[in-house]
């Protein structure tokens, strides 16, 4: 699928943050079908299990790609939400130290809140984990007193990435 363009990262989001020395440092892209994607890698430090990586890890990068999901859509990062509901559902085990895809859609989208659908999968197409979530859109300022979005939200490092999938 094609690639229209590629979102910020942030400072120190443990899914895209690239200060953060624990992080997944993961680049987000809006598609040509509305949708976000991207390409990263869990590392030994995201397991639970050996050769696993923990589940709530999981659930936060279906967490992020959801966010991110209205950015692609709305072609704009000034639009936030906070998750009220999340269902994660683990079809596989998520190895660690493997190339494997993301993909977030919004499958409803009001002026309060919005629904997205989020997966994981591995470099062959094959669903590792998959989950629904419910966001509240609020104002930055309401999220966190004093938050100055675009000090976090810093970085657009393009990378040449044309295609996923």
């Amino acid at each position: 699928m094609k690639v229209i363009g590629k979102q910020h990262n942030s400072k120190m989001c443990i899914i895209c943050g690239l200060d953060n020395e624990y992080g997944l440092r993961a680049p987000f892209y809006n598609m040509e079908d509305g949708s976000v994607m991207t390409r990263f890698r869990y590392r030994e430090q995201h397991q639970s299990y050996p050769e696993r990586v923990h589940g709530g890890l999981i659930t936060a990068m279906l967490d992020e790609m959801g966010l991110r999901a209205l950015w692609a859509q709305e072609g704009n990062e000034d639009t936030f939400g906070v998750t009220f509901t999340l269902e994660t559902k683990y079809r596989k085990p998520v190895p660690y130290g493997e190339d494997l895809i993301g993909r977030g859609k919004i499958v409803k989208n009001t002026p309060k809140f919005f629904v997205t659908e989020a997966s994981i999968m591995d470099r062959f197409g094959n669903v590792l984990a998959n989950g629904t979530t419910n966001y509240l859109k609020l104002d930055t300022q309401k999220i966190a007193e004093g938050i100055v979005v675009h000090d976090e939200m810093c970085y657009l490092i393009e990378d040449g990435v044309t295609e996923i999938l």
